[in-house]
């Protein structure tokens, strides 16, 4: 079982309200605000204790976005990353205790023989006279066969232990790699904030098995969220050819990737069958053919939509809205898209210290979107 974990922070957020807000759009019952603009393909946000917000760009830069949604210059003392196809620097997040000890975590592609690797870090984020990131190290380099540039995963999410849970894609190695416990790819895992493996980790002291795994049998996650509410880690990837999926994570669990999915088959690809049970193998709590592509997610939690309090928003890609899922304990009880006459690929979902949704949207002059009552 995951561990429990509380609703809590562990430091107090500042209310964000926006200077402005550009070419504000009502979809129905919803205001969506341009909050910042001019981002190249923004892939995370995470906010900050005061309530700027720093955003990742997929090219290689991490800026801090001022609440009057000014660009900060892009933050130094970055590592060297593979910035080919969707590689680059991808997910952030802030340490708990970010108020005491200003650490950052985040992840992108290592360039390696053959390819680029997922890879996680921490630094301390120094912003007060110039903007750097100091202290970096690297966590956890994925092991596993190098990707050329695609389904790479690289999401985190913290738990109120403080441990890490970080999800590799299979970096489309086309083989057994997410069935076979020898690697990183197509895993969730979980690690202490130094990289090391907690004790109760499912497969800690299993020979010839990486320690730090936690589930296995994923393709390409593009979501992880902890349920503040129970506690419960929830995770979403990206099917063949539709298929993705919204998974319920145990530890120990096999979630079946590439042996059963619920998408057309793809020929050639990943020694997938259109299998969609197998003894041992759990299933989605839900799926979506055609394929929405989802990216980011996030549990709401706040006072703005207190009718959608418990709720898990995700965003899509290929369907270009953001989906509201109300979940009945395990099961989603009813789906909702909204935003359906936007128009934009949404990377990235994040509830605000306002109570606001926020969103990011994957262009080449990608905005930072603020989703408010129309009234």
């Amino acid at each position: 079982m995951a561990p429990s974990l509380a609703c809590v922070a562990a430091f107090v957020l500042v209310a964000v309200t926006p200077a402005f807000a550009q070419d504000a759009q009502v979809f129905g019952d919803l205001r969506v605000e341009t909050a910042a603009r001019g981002l190249v393909h923004p892939w995370a946000l995470a906010f900050l204790p005061d309530g700027r917000m720093l955003v990742t760009e997929r090219p290689g830069r991490m800026r801090i976005v001022a609440r009057n949604g000014e660009l900060s210059p892009p933050v130094t003392g970055l590592p060297r990353m593979a910035v080919v196809s969707q590689g680059g620097l991808l997910d952030v997040a802030i340490d708990r205790d970010y108020a005491r000890n200003r650490t950052v975590f985040f992840c992108y592609s290592r360039a390696v023989t053959g390819g680029m690797r997922t890879t996680f870090a921490r630094a301390r984020l120094h912003d007060d006279s110039r903007l750097a990131l100091e202290n970096t190290t690297v966590i956890l380099p994925a092991a596993g066969p190098p990707s050329e540039g695609f389904q790479l995963g690289c999401r985190i999410a913290q738990s109120v232990d403080g441990n890490l849970f970080l999800a590799v894609g299979d970096h489309a190695a086309w083989g057994p790699f997410p069935q076979a416990l020898d690697n990183h790819l197509g895993k969730v895992l979980r690690i202490r904030q130094d990289g090391t493996v907690p004790d109760n980790n499912p497969f800690v002291g299993r020979q010839n098995v990486k320690a730090e795994i936690w589930s296995y049998g994923h393709r390409n996650p593009q979501g992880l969220a902890i349920d503040p509410a129970s506690g419960k880690l929830w995770e979403h990837e990206h099917g063949p050819t539709g298929g993705d999926e919204l998974n319920l994570v145990v530890a120990g669990n096999n979630y079946g990737a590439p042996l059963i999915h619920y998408g057309p088959d793809q020929p050639g690809c990943c020694g997938a069958s259109n299998n969609v049970e197998e003894p041992g193998m759990e299933s989605p709590v839900r799926h979506w053919t055609p394929s929405i592509a989802p990216s980011g997610m996030a549990f709401y939690t706040g006072d703005l939509f207190p009718a959608w309090r418990g709720n898990l928003f995700v965003g899509a890609l290929a369907a270009k809205l953001l989906l509201r899922l109300d979940l009945q304990g395990d099961k989603v009880v009813k789906e909702e898209r909204l935003l359906q006459g936007l128009g934009e690929r949404i990377r990235d979902v994040r509830q605000g210290p306002d109570g606001a949704l926020w969103l990011l949207t994957d262009h080449a002059d990608g905005r930072i979107l603020r989703v408010v009552p129309a009234r």
